[in-house]
């Protein structure tokens, strides 16, 4: 008896979902008044955790659902950023400023 037990369980296991892929969105991204350059948004949790790898740089961000976002810049410290829409139909989050399919929920 012992042995079906562990098969049945052995099987169920194997039936459970995998892990749900990050999502990758192709962007545009300007870095401090820069010029627009092909980047990648990537969506591990939408609306608490993503980056932005633009050049040899990654850009995380992480929120807390109620306004408050933090970026940190590959190797750097964390700091509060303020998320706004700007003229060029961008999201930007003091000076690190994305255009495209951005999904927002």
């Amino acid at each position: 008896m012992d042995a079906r037990l562990t098969l049945l369980i052995a099987a169920a296991l194997s039936l459970q979902p995998a892990a749900a892929q990050p999502m990758r969105i192709p962007l545009e991204c300007r870095l401090a008044g820069g010029p627009w350059q092909a980047c990648t948004m990537t969506i591990e949790q939408v609306g608490a955790h993503w980056w932005l790898d633009v050049g040899q740089e990654r850009l995380e961000f992480r929120s807390d659902g109620r306004g408050s976002v933090n970026l940190r810049a590959s190797g750097g410290t964390s700091r509060a950023v303020m998320p706004a829409w700007n003229p060029d139909q961008a999201l930007c989050w003091d000076g690190v400023c994305a255009r495209g399919d951005i999904p927002l929920d």
